[in-house]
């Protein structure tokens, strides 16, 4: 087998569900040579929306696995690669929509570069804005100083003082970098076996930059590769929730103790206060945030422009009535006059828009209509808002 792609899933089997159709798209497009070379394991982390009941039925050739109580992330990955056997082996984010170059370019550049211990992608917001950790620089010290005291936004280009993000880099070229995001993270079983897999201590988050930090001090090396995918970004965990800033936060504070401790010591503490400061900050927002919701605020109402097949019209309608939003029905290739409000959504109808097109469309309007985000319809899951 040449690749096991392996995707935890924590109550999201709608996104799973547009996740699972764009994996499968990518491996089977034509000129693929993943076609009956790859594998997908789902594993459920005691998901209480009915997810594997629902998703078994319309995906019998994925593989899925059963936790019985969340056991986090790590662990849940481990269990996927020990079960599968592909060469390589792609961790994905449920939360994600795939591109066929995405998948078919990571494999070719990891047999075409012995070096490779993993590969990431260029992670794309559901408006298409390019996400800046999708390549970063090892969080030493120094580097998570500029990070947290904000030196790198004054300073993005810097070598030095922005290197968290690396925006010194062509972000539409491939590159050598240091740290990968978990949401993409294509790996060399090889270099795991020498490495070690996810370290379990992390439950979620934080994994991803120990691995790849420990990649790099294996002698292997990350590269970033400039094909295009849409991550959602933390539906299962949504950053705004309590939990989500305490094990966040509790990741970086492993990370630290585990690299940098013992020759940092003075800097590492500082690193921890730091790190406990922004915590407290954030739930203070959180706080704020909570307290500001008991007022009235303006109610939600979506327009959608909508790419569809003449078919779902009226479903389409009827959907759009329920959630009162109104609905504007868009030709192919016709691009929606200068939005500016924040509650539009380009609607794809999958049944017959390909991913590969539906992200073209909003990454590339997504300059001129910054505000604009993606949903998408299909008679599975009905509409998909991010």
């Amino acid at each position: 087998m040449k690749l096991s792609i392996i995707i935890v899933n924590y109550n999201v089997k709608r996104f799973l569900y547009q996740c699972l159709q764009s994996v499968e798209s990518a491996i089977n497009a034509p000129g693929s040579n993943l076609a009956g070379n790859a594998d997908i394991w789902v594993v459920d982390n005691a998901s209480h929306d009915g997810s594997i009941d629902f998703l078994s039925q319309h995906f019998p050739r994925v593989h899925f696995v059963r936790n019985e109580e969340n056991v986090g992330f790590s662990k849940a990955n481990n269990k996927a690669i020990e079960f599968s056997e592909g060469e390589y082996v792609l961790l994905l984010n449920p939360d994600t929509i795939v591109s066929t170059d995405a998948i078919c370019k990571s494999v070719q550049w990891m047999e075409e570069h012995e070096e490779a211990g993993a590969v990431g992608v260029a992670l794309h917001s559901a408006k298409g804005a390019f996400a800046w950790e999708s390549r970063r620089g090892v969080p030493t010290p120094l580097v998570s100083f500029c990070k947290i005291s904000g030196l790198n936004k004054i300073f993005p280009n810097h070598h030095v003082i922005g290197r968290y993000y690396m925006r010194f880099l062509d972000r539409n070229k491939a590159s050598k970098i240091e740290i990968l995001s978990g949401a993409y993270m294509m790996l060399r079983r090889k270099a795991i076996e020498q490495v070690g897999v996810l370290d379990e201590d992390f439950f979620m988050y934080g994994e991803d930059v120990d691995l790849s930090y420990r990649l790099l001090k294996g002698g292997w090396k990350n590269y970033y590769l400039p094909h295009p995918i849409i991550h959602y970004k933390g539906e299962s965990e949504h950053p705004s929730t309590i939990r989500y800033v305490n094990v966040f936060h509790q990741a970086m504070i492993i990370f630290y103790g585990k690299h940098f401790s013992k020759r940092y010591f003075l800097s590492g503490l500082l690193i921890r206060l730091a790190v406990y400061f922004k915590a407290f900050l954030t739930l203070l927002k959180h706080f704020v945030g909570w307290i500001l919701s008991a007022f009235p605020k303006k109610k939600f109402t979506p327009h959608y422009y909508c790419y569809c097949d003449e078919g779902h019209r009226q479903e389409l309608k009827r959907l759009a009535q329920e959630q009162e939003a109104t609905i504007t029905f868009m030709e192919r290739g016709q691009v929606p006059v200068a939005v500016t409000t924040r509650d539009a959504f380009y609607l794809f109808d999958t049944t017959c828009y390909g991913f590969d097109e539906i992200l073209n469309v909003v990454i590339r309007n997504h300059s001129q209509m910054p505000h604009m985000a993606l949903a998408t319809f299909s008679p599975e899951i009905g509409i998909l808002l991010p």
